[in-house]
């Protein structure tokens, strides 16, 4: 252990936190649109919509928590390696 860490080093940390939370949130929103979109655009049944906005919110999540956890992790393993 190293001992606290100083100022700079808690504000990079904040600073890399909300830039993955922002660019995740955007790249949940570009997902759920883009395979939502036959869902929101088009003439469905109401079964073939709540499935197609399903897969859209799956792959929103997915893409969201993959982007986090890469934006994330990724500094350890580089300062690590």
């Amino acid at each position: 252990m190293t001992g606290p860490r100083s100022q700079a080093e808690r504000d990079a940390l904040t600073v890399e936190i909300v830039f993955a939370l922002v660019t995740g949130a955007l790249l949940a929103g570009v997902l759920f649109v883009a395979v939502a979109s036959p869902a929101l655009f088009g003439e469905l049944g109401r079964t073939q919509e709540a499935g197609w906005r399903t897969a859209a919110a799956t792959a929103a999540t997915a893409g969201f928590a993959y982007r986090v956890i890469r934006v994330l992790w990724l500094p350890r393993e580089r300062r690590r390696g």
